[in-house]
């Protein structure tokens, strides 16, 4: 019997850095629709064109919960983002009270009220980067830091303990020891309901404090309130890191694109959502769902209760849908990049993201004119053992 492709796959070997893994366009050519192995050694549905991960997002079908979880196929053996959640019969509607409760924290007005914050955040640290030693760390200074202050403001958590949150989040993605990543996780969760306590007695202007306010009226448990909190910190920081990261890389590998963005910073909006698109910070950059039932996708029926896998990076650079995908090119059009999903299941957390990439790219290379890497793009170390992958590092010299 041949072997099953297995994620993670191995990275290109020419560009490791800011191309995808080869084995995606192969499966898109041969067999868009192709049963895969994952690192928890279980098998699901790797689905490669954009247009059935498209319709996937928007389809009823499948889901994040599993009629019987302790059997379903895992994507690792991370605390996250990697087995079902939740039943089936209350899928939707928890999804639905869950945007309910966090649609005022993350409308789009409330988040570019954050805007002046977040470009002030920006300039006092790229004030202290300036003022460091060369070659620096860019993860170090800017894109580690950054989100996690930012979305510790949002939520009310004291940004001093953003090392803690570092340590968790680390911890919880790891993809192959599930007693450790379980282990992360549950501190980060025991640290939010010491938050509770402390809102609870003194409410602010933060998300913390509007779902203490809404717990009796939406009958939350502190137990969920814990858990969403634990959830939000990670999600509004980690994939936010990881695109700060490869969007810096990606712009200092193109000279030329730079040199656009130099000359037109109006560009920067259309400069970012070209670094979601391209950005492949891990080799396996995947959405687990399940199939509710059987679903017939590209040809190949799904069975119920199958892992189906949704990869951002291979929608992203399917040559059906974006010209020449490969190429970064941060004037052509991408309104249809899938970086944030789709549908019900797009990003709560989109505009915040924006906000902060817009605030970084364009200010970065007024700050830092000769920016550059201190080394080849080939030498970085990515942290391929972790769910959200990215850079261990970014050195850089000015």
């Amino acid at each position: 019997m041949q072997e099953l492709p297995r994620l993670p796959f191995d990275r290109d070997a020419v560009n490791p850095a800011t191309a995808i893994a080869p084995m995606y366009h192969k499966l898109r050519g041969e067999h868009p629709v192709a049963r895969v192995g994952t690192p928890a050694g279980d098998e699901g549905w790797l689905i490669t064109r954009y247009k059935e991960i498209k319709e996937l997002f928007n389809d009823p079908r499948i889901g994040r919960s599993h009629p019987d979880p302790d059997s379903a196929a895992r994507l690792a053996n991370a605390a996250v983002i990697s087995g079902p959640l939740g039943v089936p019969s209350e899928e939707v509607a928890n999804r639905a009270r869950m945007r309910r409760l966090f649609a005022p924290s993350f409308s789009a007005r409330r988040v570019e009220k954050l805007r002046v914050e977040v470009q002030e955040i920006v300039d006092d640290l790229f004030d202290k980067m300036a003022a460091g030693p060369q070659p620096g760390d860019f993860h170090e200074a800017l894109s580690f830091p950054l989100p996690v202050l930012v979305i510790c403001q949002l939520l009310g958590v004291p940004g001093e303990d953003r090392e803690e949150f570092r340590t968790y989040s680390n911890g919880a993605t790891n993809l192959y020891n599930r007693v450790e990543s379980q282990a992360a996780w549950d501190r980060l969760t025991n640290y939010m309901y010491k938050l509770i306590e402390v809102k609870r007695a003194n409410p602010g202007q933060d998300v913390f404090s509007d779902l203490l306010e809404a717990q009796e009226r939406e009958n939350l448990t502190d137990d969920e309130i814990a858990g969403l909190g634990a959830a939000l910190l990670f999600a509004g920081h980690e994939t936010t890191v990881t695109r700060l990261d490869i969007g810096t890389l990606l712009l200092l590998t193109h000279p030329e694109q730079r040199e656009l963005l130099r000359r037109d910073p109006s560009l920067v909006k259309n400069a970012v959502e070209e670094i979601l698109r391209a950005a492949a910070p891990s080799t396996q950059d995947v959405l687990p769902r399940y199939a509710h039932e059987d679903i017939e996708v590209g040809g190949v029926t799904i069975p119920a209760g199958d892992l189906v896998l949704l990869p951002f990076t291979a929608a992203n650079r399917d040559p059906e849908m974006f010209d020449d995908p490969d190429t970064f090119d941060i004037t052509r059009d991408i309104s249809q990049h899938l970086a944030f999903g789709h549908g019900p299941r797009f990003c709560i957390g989109a505009s915040l993201a924006r906000v902060e990439l817009q605030a970084v790219f364009s200010t970065v290379f007024e700050r830092f004119p000769e920016l550059r890497l201190a080394g080849s793009p080939n030498d970085l170390e990515f942290r391929d053992d972790t769910l959200t992958g990215g850079l261990a590092a970014l050195p850089v010299v000015w």
